[in-house]
């Protein structure tokens, strides 16, 4: 779980859930035990520590686009610690709560075999991906495909490595094949249903609701958004929730007169951690359940909410007062 974690700062959510969850299937079998809580610890963790740098997560991305943050940004902002110094202290916090929940796995694991890596190419195409796709942060104005152009780019790539190292074009075929179309049908009716909401004038609904609840207190304008984000991150996909919310929190906190960072943090700790809550709530959820299923485990909302939900308001509850010591306490 603390290696995805790690991985997952600097790679994609779904990307990291597809590298470490099949170790982690791996040594269920040879344990003879449900790889389900291992995997989905594995998921909330990588939708944790998404949050922590500028390449974590969509999420991530979106708000450093929109708030024309770079990646330092992350790491130390205006004189105070950045989102990446919160989610650390979130994610110890969440960890002592899985030692808890996980307490009764005290088998050892004995390695048989050493795998031999045979090609160090897939490595470099992974670290050229986060090394352009931070780059790619500091300029300003770029075209809004520029991240989607870098990964489709050294896939492409990586394709055609694999074309010409093998010497067959059937490559190209086992790679579409291999595509989770299931889960991309998901996630795009998630989309869908977002535009929707959005078109019906529900979005700016809530955005009102919230002027007119919160009123002028900052401090209940900015609990209001965090949990509410943390809220419905969990009945929808967070993506789309937080690129439809941004432009919201932008115009709030004009209205209000306060520095916009403070809601910046507060609604993507809210609606990236937030995302842990329900199996839908994430991307790497669904991902992370589509990779159980193949493997013969169903997972009901029951078994992976036993493990979210504590793990994710603990998380949520500690970014939840860092933040506001750091970016509120001034407001």
């Amino acid at each position: 779980m603390l290696f995805s974690g790690v991985v997952s700062a600097f790679v994609d959510n779904v990307a990291t859930v597809l590298i470490v969850a099949p170790v982690a299937v791996t040594i269920a079998k040879k344990l003879n035990v449900s790889p389900v809580p291992s995997v989905i610890a594995i998921a909330i963790a990588s939708n944790l520590e998404g949050a922590a740098t500028l390449v974590g997560d969509t999420t991530s991305i979106l708000l450093g686009s929109y708030a024309d943050m770079d990646f330092l940004d992350f790491f130390w902002m205006e004189g105070r610690p950045g989102m990446f110094w919160v989610v650390q202290l979130g994610l110890v916090a969440a960890t002592l709560v899985l030692l808890v929940i996980f307490r009764r796995y005290r088998q050892t694991v004995d390695s048989d075999r050493i795998t031999t890596v045979e090609d160090y190419f897939p490595t470099y195409l992974l670290a050229g991906t986060v090394v352009l796709l931070i780059l790619a942060s500091f300029f300003p104005d770029k075209p809004d495909i520029t991240n989607g152009l870098i990964c489709m780019g050294l896939t492409l790539v990586g394709v055609v490595y694999e074309m010409v190292r093998q010497k067959r074009v059937s490559i190209l075929s086992r790679t579409f094949m291999g595509l989770d179309y299931f889960t991309l049908l998901l996630l795009a009716s998630l989309f869908v249903v977002i535009a929707g909401i959005k078109e019906a004038g529900v979005i700016d609904a809530i955005a009102e609701l919230f002027v007119k609840v919160g009123g002028n207190s900052v401090f209940l304008m900015y609990s209001m958004l965090l949990w509410a984000s943390v809220l419905l991150s969990a009945l929808i996909d967070n993506i789309p929730y937080v690129a439809t919310m941004l432009p919201v929190v932008s115009s709030i906190a004009v209205f209000m007169g306060v520095d916009p960072n403070l809601f910046y943090f507060g609604l993507l700790a809210g609606a990236t951690l937030g995302g842990n809550l329900t199996p839908i709530g994430a991307s790497a959820n669904i991902m992370a359940i589509g990779i159980l299923r193949k493997n013969g485990h169903e997972v009901s909302n029951g078994d992976f909410m036993k493990i979210s939900i504590p793990y994710t308001l603990t998380a949520v509850t500690v970014a939840y007062i860092v933040v506001w010591l750091l970016w509120g306490v001034r407001a």
